[in-house]
């Protein structure tokens, strides 16, 4: 079954569950948010890649307008609430300003894998270690999804845009753990050069080997 819903394109993926702040300027979306506040409406934010509007979009509740100005810009606090498969696109929705499209609802299947999870938990431990980040993990709930995550780890906007393609948790864990796998030997070699680079011209206390 498919419904209408109104589209604000951006240059970034938005996980379901993620709040997100954001100034509001041109006349369109202004006039969405305006919709937004006056009949409740809801709105997908699709990644725009490859010059193109992502399939694969995250639908946004409206929390507050957090100011107005003068000009009629606004800072508002929004929040993701599911995702939805964008069937046809329509440049601008009847009577409006803004985009639209007819999408269908996705359902979200978060069962994770509880071993993929403890081994990947594992290897972020190991990531913010290395980026000096150890607070970021001692605060990370032990039950987290990878939603919670995703824009902590160094991945593309075209890798978290394929986090929104994964039809399951399981899947997910999956393609986080890969990456991981990965990006590690790659960072733990430049904390290697750096320390050497660090090192040169120091006097070094050495133990000759034994032949």
């Amino acid at each position: 079954m498919t419904r209408t819903l109104a589209l604000f394109p951006l240059n970034l993926v938005v996980f379901p569950g993620e709040k997100l702040n954001l100034h509001i300027f041109e006349p369109r979306y202004r006039q969405l948010v305006h919709d937004c506040v006056a009949e409740g409406i809801t709105f997908g934010i699709p990644p725009y890649l490859n010059n193109s509007v992502s399939t694969f979009t995250t639908e946004m509740r409206l929390v507050s307008v957090a100011k107005t100005y003068p000009s009629g810009e606004m800072d508002i606090k929004t929040q993701a609430v599911g995702l939805v498969r964008v069937e046809e696109f329509f440049r601008q929705l009847p009577g409006k300003l803004y985009a639209g499209a007819t999408v269908a609802d996705l359902p979200d299947d978060n069962t994770p894998d509880p071993d993929l999870h403890e081994r990947t938990r594992a290897l972020i431990q190991q990531l913010y270690e290395i980026l000096g980040l150890r607070r970021l993990f001692l605060d990370l709930p032990t039950d987290f999804r990878v939603y919670d995550i995703a824009h902590n780890l160094g991945l593309s906007t075209e890798q978290e845009y394929e986090l929104l393609e994964a039809a399951t948790e399981a899947e997910r864990q999956q393609r986080v753990f890969e990456h991981l796998l990965h990006i590690l030997p790659v960072l733990q070699e430049t904390e290697r050069l750096k320390e050497r680079v660090r090192l040169n011209g120091h006097f070094k206390n050495l133990t000759p080997p034994s032949f």
